[in-house]
């Protein structure tokens, strides 16, 4: 049943990433940003939340894991070249992190 519900989340959250990643990737990949650190605060929040079972399978496994994207970061890094893939790294990677920590502090608990 786990995997039904993860299937079910990333089936909404691969979609979406995609998506925001059509209309706002140029020279900068603002898209990748966008949903890299919109997912790393909201999987923040689920783990502050304590979230555990069929919710976070669903939420945080499958539509978050869905949403992010390590690969399209990658691939999106080295092809804009040293420059502006360092600069896509510095507005990913701090950002990323610091909306998980914010997302763990603000969860209800």
């Amino acid at each position: 049943m786990t995997l039904l519900w993860v299937a079910l989340g990333a089936a909404v959250g691969a979609p979406l990433r995609y998506a925001v990643g059509h209309f706002l990737d140029r020279q900068v990949p603002w898209g990748t940003v966008l949903v890299n650190v919109v997912g790393s605060f909201l999987l923040g929040l689920l783990s502050g939340m304590a979230l555990t079972g069929a919710a976070m399978a669903l939420v945080g496994v499958g539509f978050c894991g869905g949403l992010t994207t390590y690969s399209a970061f990658a691939v999106q890094t080295v092809d804009r070249g040293p420059r502006i893939g360092l600069v896509n790294v510095l507005l990913t990677v701090p950002p990323a992190l610091l909306a998980c920590a914010l997302g763990f502090v603000l969860a209800p608990s």
